[in-house]
């Protein structure tokens, strides 16, 4: 093979690379894509697509429940990537012959595969991510007396219209149970069920973490809401066992789940 054959060939392999146009579904898949070094290839995300910090300069196709299809086939794309609750999206992106990949990000297992499927399909090294997750599941820390927990999405001051909690095969029913603990809420029916307040009295946690957002809810009263939880008669009030956790990667189902799993391990141990 001639040097110019050879030449010709690299800048073939070249442009296909310069050429991938990437739009995320998610915030969960534009963190992944970020960390396996193709945040470049990005030309939109979803809304709350705030890490890496270079993310939130990308333009945005709508809510990551509800994306514009009209945004993103306007884009061009290469790859779409989403989750499994943008499946209706993903087929309808199909019709126009838009490349597309859905990821499911459930429990920590989905989110390892999901990874090594999405580095395949770009091409690159996913082992370091991998090794991560993994260090972090092998050093949680247990809890040294066993107890219910109850993890809430979302701080509000009033607790009557309804509570949304991490159900089970879930990663937060995973991370309970790495830690030593078991999920308060034991039915299967659902991974995020919604309870009203009588319900969360009844199953009586031991310990209730709250996982709150500044960036979707910025104007709670967090002092008002922490009281409204303290006045459920329940052993995490008893014991003075209810806390808000605030960090930004704690709802996001991405790579840094290895930073979750650390700090709820932490939480439920002290």
């Amino acid at each position: 093979m001639s040097i110019k054959t050879i030449f010709i060939t690299l800048f073939f392999i070249l442009s296909l690379g310069a050429n991938e146009r990437i739009v995320s579904l998610s915030p969960s898949v534009t963190e992944i894509v970020y960390a396996l070094d193709r945040g470049d290839d990005l030309v939109a995300t979803s809304e709350y697509s705030l890490y890496p910090k270079e993310a939130q300069t990308l333009p945005i196709i709508g809510n990551y429940s509800s994306p514009n299809l009209e945004k993103i086939i306007a884009l061009s794309p290469t790859l779409v990537i989403g989750q499994d609750f943008n499946h209706a999206t993903l087929e309808k992106l199909k019709r126009f012959k838009i490349k597309t990949l859905m990821l499911k990000l459930q429990s920590i297992d989905d989110i390892k595969r999901a990874i090594t499927e999405l580095s395949s399909e770009l091409n690159v090294a996913s082992k370091e991510l991998i090794q991560q997750i993994d260090k972090a599941i092998k050093n949680a820390k247990r809890s040294k007396t066993p107890h219910k927990v109850m993890i809430v999405y979302g701080l509000h001051e009033d607790l009557r219209s309804g509570i949304y909690i991490a159900g089970k095969n879930i990663l937060f029913d995973d991370i309970i149970t790495l830690c030593g603990n078991t999920n308060a809420y034991s039915a299967n029916q659902t991974n995020q069920p919604v309870l009203g307040y009588e319900n969360v009295i009844a199953l009586n946690p031991d310990q209730i973490i709250i996982l709150h957002s500044e960036a979707s809810n910025s104007l709670v009263d967090k002092e008002k809401a922490l009281l409204a939880w303290h006045l459920l008669p329940t052993n995490a009030s008893k014991n003075a066992r209810i806390t808000i956790v605030e960090e930004s990667y704690i709802n996001i189902p991405s790579h840094r789940v290895a930073l979750t799993i650390e700090r709820l391990c932490l939480e439920m141990s002290r």
